[in-house]
């Protein structure tokens, strides 16, 4: 029972990183139905932006994380403005192709200043905890509450506020938000922006237990997008609900199966869900 509590812990801790970074996937898939391949190089970013503030700068590791949030947020409004508006109006498999782009440009840019080994980031949350009579340590914790006031503080920004609700409203529906006077433009950069400060954030809780190298971002976005798939594109609820479904299967999947196999159970978790109910789990309309 202590073996299956601990691995219910890590599953609720890796399932909280997938759903953040899913979450920001999905909002701008929402609002521009592009899938943004280049999330996982901002994800990557963020844990470079934190780790560098405060093995450089000294800074702590919440206000390091503070400075990687706007960061990686500008680097994503700079690419929605440079990349991805420009290409508005070309063939859907263009904007494809410029993600991937972007996600190149971005990792070999970090390989080039900083190598490609690997890191690891101190945290001043590293002393372990008793809970439930199993013990885990104090940044996997961190991991989970910080992770559910992040999603908490968006669901009241999108829910009760006037810019939550532009947002909202242009992933229902675009046309009639344009005729109701929301800029779109300025909306995409929202979005964007919000996307980007969710993976830094992820990257930031995550890093001090995994390691920060110029891969690290592969085998999260592909999950990322395992997840809102089977949650259903553009769904914010699906995303959030396929995370923790995810982290979960993996990390009790790694125990009583076999830990070689458990980066294959996403995607054996997307076959048996598309199977079943082939719109995703939170389906959105026509999407």
């Amino acid at each position: 029972m202590e073996l299956f509590l601990q691995q219910v812990i890590n599953g609720l801790m890796i399932g909280s990183v997938y759903a953040l970074v899913a979450l920001g996937l999905t909002l701008v898939y929402g609002i521009l139905h592009v899938p943004n391949f280049a999330h996982g190089a901002f994800y990557m970013v963020g844990a470079y932006a934190t780790l560098m503030l405060m093995t450089h700068l000294g800074v702590h590791y919440w206000l390091a994380m503070a400075g990687s949030v706007v960061i990686v947020a500008l680097l994503a409004v700079l690419s929605e403005r440079l990349v991805f508006y420009p290409l508005r109006h070309a063939p859907p498999i263009h904007d494809k192709i410029a993600a991937i782009g972007i996600l190149l440009f971005l990792e070999a840019g970090v390989q080039f200043m900083y190598g490609a080994e690997y890191r690891r980031m101190a945290s001043p949350y590293s002393e372990p905890v008793s809970l439930f009579g199993i013990t885990v340590t104090s940044q996997r914790l961190l991991v989970i509450v910080a992770a559910v006031l992040v999603m908490v503080v968006l669901h009241l920004f999108l829910r009760k506020t006037m810019v939550g609700a532009t947002i909202i409203a242009m992933a229902q529906n675009r046309e009639g938000a344009q005729l109701v006077g929301i800029n779109p433009h300025k909306v995409a950069m929202l979005t964007f922006a919000i996307s980007g400060a969710l993976a830094a954030v992820a990257a930031s809780l995550a890093s001090p237990i995994n390691l920060v190298y110029p891969g690290m971002g592969h085998l999260v976005i592909l999950k990322a997008f395992v997840i809102i798939i089977l949650g259903g594109m553009g769904s914010i609820p699906g995303a959030i609900v396929g995370g923790y479904i995810l982290g979960l299967a993996e990390s009790i999947g790694a125990t009583y199966i076999s830990g070689d196999y458990k980066d294959l159970i996403a995607f054996f978790l997307l076959v048996v869900i598309l199977t079943i109910k082939p719109t995703g789990l939170f389906a959105k309309g026509a999407h």
